[in-house]
């Protein structure tokens, strides 16, 4: 395969191709780490590279094999819980703006003053707010409950003599979805001694994921926030409030000028995403040499047996354009330069003669191209006779 070739007649439709899989392939690295499938899906990977060079070699019993069960049972058995949240994610209604979603600062200031009535009374508590990843696998347990983090509620569920005070809450779009959750504890050292599990289970939660994390410590009645593993001790529900919204919208409180805007897109964490990239390019040109495709250039017509007594009088440099078709590994390499016409003159006489160009005009490299369309189809050459 000339991979020189195929680079250098890349379309703006294989462009296209390269970045949507990107992005896409890029998409699905960032659902699937730190799951329980991310080893799973390397493993994938590598089957994936055996049924690409199956393909490329022409392996035909190995190719059907994999298409089977590597597509369906694979993909649908083994990661049908990541594809299922994969999908939840991809929420179009909300994207168009048709879904109705409870803004941050509707119920921040509730859920803020709440906080701080649990820490005037002393009761301890760990509050997950979902932002933009999902945060069910990281957790365990957990009981559904649905209401708003009123005061009243968040008391009835962590006073000590409930039997859902030993675990977290999930609050998503200002309301509970889930208590007496269980978080992975943070590893890290250096934490503070006075911290106790609420504080490790919340940062071990940021360690995995962007929630914001709240807790009030049971022992001294203080409110800390964790947000992007970093740490903030409100002194007042006004303060938590401010960080809060801070957190959920962070670009409706300032204007952040384009190449702040764009230069993430291409420098945060630059290392996954350009190794993507390397990846689908290299599976690009892996695969492209069998897509069909066409090509159309121009190809000079030589000319021979013109009679003794005849010259050409126009056209003096002939030539035709044609479509080739074949394998893109095969038709993308073709040019003037490789692709030799002829046409036979010997009929020729004095004055106006019309010469049909066909297919056996024209000699390819390979017998696995073929000539599509000629333009034109016929040529017509003036004669005189020569003195």
């Amino acid at each position: 395969m000339n991979t020189i070739a195929l680079i250098t007649n890349l379309r703006i439709q294989d462009v296209l191709d390269i970045l949507f899989l990107t992005v896409l392939a890029y998409h699905l690295y960032l659902w699937f780490r730190g799951t329980k499938a991310f080893k799973a899906l390397v493993g994938l990977f590598a089957l994936g590279v055996v049924f690409t060079v199956a393909q490329t070699w022409g392996l035909f019993l190995t190719t059907w094999v994999f298409q089977i069960l590597w597509l369906v049972i694979l993909l649908i058995i083994l990661f049908q819980s990541e594809i299922r949240q994969a999908l939840e994610k991809f929420d179009p209604l909300r994207t168009l703006g048709l879904r109705k979603t409870a803004q941050p600062g509707q119920w921040t200031q509730g859920l803020s003053d709440a906080v701080f009535t649990l820490a005037g009374r002393k009761i301890g508590a760990l509050i997950m707010i979902e932002r933009t990843e999902r945060v069910e696998e990281c957790i365990t347990l957990g009981q559904a409950l649905e209401g708003k983090p009123t005061s009243e509620l968040l008391t009835s569920i962590f006073q000590k003599e409930s039997p859902l005070h030993d675990g977290a809450i999930l609050v998503k779009e200002g309301r509970i979805h889930l208590v007496a959750c269980y978080l992975p504890l943070s590893a890290e050292e250096g934490l503070p001694k006075e911290w106790g599990t609420r504080h490790r289970a919340a940062m071990g939660l940021s360690e995995r994921s962007d929630a914001l994390m709240v807790v009030v410590s049971e022992e001294r009645g203080e409110v800390t926030l964790v947000v992007e593993r970093k740490v903030f001790h409100p002194a007042t529900a006004g303060v938590m409030n401010q960080i809060l919204l801070d957190a959920l919208l962070p670009a409706a409180r300032e204007r952040v000028p384009w190449k702040e805007k764009v230069l993430p897109l291409f420098l945060n964490q630059w290392k996954a995403k350009y190794g993507t990239l390397l990846l689908v390019l290299i599976f690009w040109l892996l695969l492209a040499g069998q897509q069909d495709f066409e090509v159309a250039f121009a190809v000079p017509l030589e000319v021979r047996n013109v009679p003794a007594a005849m010259e050409i009088a126009e056209p003096l440099n002939p030539k035709v354009r044609i479509r080739v078709r074949g394998l893109r590994k095969d038709a993308s390499v073709l040019s003037e330069k490789n692709v030799h016409a002829e046409l036979d003159l010997s009929p020729a006489a004095a004055g106006k003669k019309s010469f049909a160009i066909t297919r056996d005009s024209f000699m390819l490299p390979n017998e696995r191209v073929y000539i599509v369309s000629i333009e034109p189809s016929q040529i017509t050459f003036k004669f005189h006779e020569t003195q």
